[in-house]
């Protein structure tokens, strides 16, 4: 029998790091202070607490002037939503954990993933990976968190965040629009099959209107932007597939995120989810290729 100090021990799967409930008691500390200086004195705080997260630099498309903006508004507008972000804090801390155990049943290959942050994101996201110290990280954000998730089960979001992980072992992130409609389809993908009875709410395929009814209203149409824009780098194609830039007539916003699901879903009729998270960049863009032609015939399509 080996002494105490040789028997491996499996690794730790993940870290939680808590720096929004510091958030919520600096803020009801500081409330007395002018804005200027209460604007300061967060940056000093969070700055020990996360360096370089919090600035203009990170974000990157934000001059300093509009991040101390940013964080004012963050402050100002604390109170509306101060129950449901204690509330989405507590709930990121006690859901996780089984979420994760979930997940790594059906991707058993996940990595350990390190510390994962719950922060108070001043609006930036709901869950995501940033960089840190120079490391892509897992972070929540209890504020998006608490102002959009209005339903019961979490388990579908930590499960797309989780997929997200687990894919960047294999797949590395382009700036081309198809890799994020591959990323994202994926993870969709993922959420839905750990999840069976996921609502589109549930899989945020909702926001900021149902997004299902109108592409499936008329599927080519929606199939074939995507195809216009696969090896677009540019940002306003981006904004138009994923975020809230101008779409085409009749298509929601963030509309590739379904048609990236409906890319993933093709893809696995022939192929199983773990070996499509498995394919590098080059087999990963025949894959998306096949799907997007199965989906939609595009030859006398114009955007």
């Amino acid at each position: 029998m080996l002494p105490a100090a040789a028997i491996a021990t499996p690794p730790q799967q993940y870290v939680l790091v808590d720096l929004a409930t510091p958030y919520a008691t600096f803020w009801a500390e500081t409330r007395g202070l002018a804005t200027p200086e209460r604007v300061a004195a967060f940056k000093s705080r969070f700055n020990v607490l996360l360096p370089g997260f919090f600035t203009a630099q990170r974000v990157g498309w934000m001059s300093d002037a509009e991040y101390d903006a940013a964080i004012a508004r963050s402050l100002e507008n604390f109170p509306a939503i101060r129950e449901k972000f204690a509330a989405a804090t507590s709930a990121i801390a006690k859901l996780l954990a089984p979420a994760h155990e979930s997940f790594t049943k059906s991707f058993p290959d996940l990595r350990p993933i390190g510390p994962i942050y719950i922060v108070h994101s001043l609006g930036e996201f709901d869950g995501g990976t940033r960089p840190v110290s120079g490391v892509n990280r897992v972070m929540f954000g209890a504020d998006v968190i608490a102002r959009l998730h209005d339903f019961p089960d979490e388990r579908p979001f930590f499960h797309h965040e989780l997929f997200h992980v687990y894919h960047a072992q294999f797949f590395e992130e382009c700036e081309q629009a198809w890799c994020p409609l591959w990323m994202e389809g994926l993870a969709v993908l993922a959420a839905k099959r750990l999840n069976p009875a996921a609502t589109d709410v549930e899989l945020l395929l909702s926001s900021p209107r149902p997004i299902r009814p109108d592409v499936d209203r008329d599927r080519k149409q929606a199939v074939c932007a995507v195809s216009a824009r696969l090896d677009s780098t540019a940002p306003a194609d981006y904004a138009t597939l994923f975020s809230n830039g101008q779409v085409p007539a009749e298509l929601p916003p963030r509309f590739g995120y379904y048609v990236g699901y409906l890319v993933a879903n093709e893809a696995a009729k022939k192929q199983s989810l773990i070996h499509l998270a498995h394919l590098d960049n080059a087999a990963a863009r025949g894959v998306v290729n096949a799907a997007l032609d199965r989906l939609a015939s595009c030859n006398s399509f114009s955007p």
